[in-house]
């Protein structure tokens, strides 16, 4: 028991930043269950409508929902209550952000190759509920910008062809708003959500101890092995450290970044909408497709389809999702190297069409994510909305292609700049005259290498494909 406790404790962990990523995300988690389990002491999930009595005096004496006069009293009335709302708030949106750009560097490294592919789907899971989770939790409090995005979100399931109407009795209760919707959000926010991102963590926890961590290539490093520090003490106290770090700088943007201030908002009224309002970034994407989209609808046997709504804020999620959960399947179907194990990070430069691919996505997601604040884009800088909106509809098409031939190029270009350095060795900075009478740049071997960078030139086929060479095998044991 003791030996293989004490192998556990030795397992080798990479000294990378790049793999830190993930454990941000992880101690966000923990920071959301702290100050969400304080939150819940005092916040009143309940539509019934009150009377303001509290603290400001702004809102003293109007009707609101009872979910937003707590969250008022929490805000005014509770002793670091803004505090403790800010910093939930804040470490939700680090959360989602650590674990966007945890799978980015998983993807660009290609870290998600056997055999890992179901550690992959996990992390796309996550990612799923951590969206649904964030909504649910910026939905609750029932102010006007909380609101307006709920009325959205009803919007989006009416677009649902035949069973639209069906979905929105369903989650509303009765005819919107409904009385039921506060309460529903709130036993998925609190309780049936966090149980999946705590149980998809563990088994992702349990999966990265089971198989062997990714790792840069470089001396002494293969398919077999793995070099770094081990997991007690040394990366036990930096991950510690990292820790402290993350619930320091999310305590530090609780109390000094402002951040969601419904008491300016005001209570939500049907009949009253937010203007200039925006989303949280991770859903800003959905608002920036619904307002992209021209009015298109077509009617059907007595049924009206919203293509407007349906394609951007339906279609267009599910087709995100499921080329995410394929790829790696798709990607090593393609390549063949679905047949062997691989542990050794791809740099993004060695694999040109994958970093494309990965590029012209997150471009055409910031065009989305810019496209949702269109409004406030032009109204800064006095520009035509109806000119930027055709500008930003073109460029959801061009920038995405743009980007993935400029990066395929980028790479080619950096993958042939480094053969050249290999192969010619580093300029000392010295000039000498040749026996001709010409001049030429002196040079020196290469000394020093970046995490994953070669240590010999790359031949054409490497350079034409980005693909490394497979590794040699083990030399067989020799017998006495």
């Amino acid at each position: 028991m003791w030996d293989g406790g004490g192998q556990l404790l030795r397992k080798a962990f990479p000294e990378h930043w790049s793999f830190l990523l993930g454990e941000i995300a992880l101690y966000s988690l923990i920071m959301l269950v702290l100050t969400g389990v304080w939150l819940t002491f005092f916040f009143k999930p309940e539509m019934r409508e009150v009377v303001y009595q509290g603290r400001y005096p702004v809102m003293r004496g109007v009707r609101m929902s009872e979910a937003f006069d707590s969250t008022l009293h929490i805000s005014f009335d509770v002793r670091g209550g803004l505090l403790i709302r800010q910093m939930h708030h804040w470490a939700a949106l680090v959360f989602v952000a650590a674990i966007g750009v945890h799978l980015l560097r998983i993807f660009f490294t290609g870290a998600f190759r056997r055999p890992r592919e179901m550690n992959w789907v996990i992390g796309v899971t996550l990612f799923a509920i951590a969206l649904a989770e964030g909504f649910a939790g910026y939905s609750l409090p029932g102010d006007l910008l909380s609101g307006t995005g709920l009325r959205i979100a009803q919007g989006i399931m009416l677009s649902l062809p035949v069973v639209g109407t069906y979905v929105s009795m369903f989650a509303f209760g009765s005819q919107y708003p409904g009385e039921d919707l506060i309460s529903r959000l709130y036993s998925l926010h609190i309780l049936l959500l966090p149980g999946a991102l705590i149980a998809l963590v563990t088994v992702h926890l349990i999966l990265v101890f089971h198989l062997k961590h990714t790792q840069w290539r470089g001396p002494g490093r293969s398919n077999r092995n793995v070099r770094g520090k081990p997991l007690f003490p040394q990366f036990m106290a930096s991950s510690m450290g990292l820790s402290f770090m993350v619930f320091g700088v999310t305590a530090l943007l609780g109390g000094l970044a402002q951040i969601n201030p419904v008491w300016v908002y005001g209570p939500y009224r049907p009949d009253v909408a937010a203007t200039g309002s925006q989303p949280d970034w991770y859903v800003g994407f959905l608002e920036g497709g619904l307002r992209l989209v021209p009015n298109w609808e077509t009617n059907i046997a007595g049924h009206t389809i919203m293509w407007n709504v349906l394609l951007p804020a339906v279609v267009l999620p599910v087709l995100l999702f499921v080329v995410l959960y394929a790829y790696p399947f798709v990607e090593q179907r393609l390549t063949g190297e679905w047949r062997e194990e691989q542990h050794l990070c791809d740099r993004p430069r060695e694999r040109p069409v994958r970093t494309a691919l990965g590029v012209a996505g997150i471009t055409f997601y910031g065009v989305l994510l810019l496209a949702g604040g269109n409004d406030i884009v032009a109204h800064t800088f006095r520009i035509s909305l109806d000119a930027l909106t055709w500008i930003l509809r073109i460029s959801l098409v061009v920038a995405p292609i743009a980007a993935f031939l400029l990066t395929r190029r980028l790479c080619h270009a950096l993958l042939e700049a480094e053969r050249q350095r290999l192969a010619e060795g580093e300029e000392t900075g010295e000039v000498r005259q040749t026996v001709e009478g010409g001049y030429e740049s002196d040079h020196r071997p290469v000394t020093r290498f970046r995490p994953g960078a070669p240590r010999k030139p790359l031949s054409l086929s490497e350079l034409r494909t980005g693909k490394p060479d497979r590794e040699p095998p083990a030399p067989a044991p020799r017998h006495r």
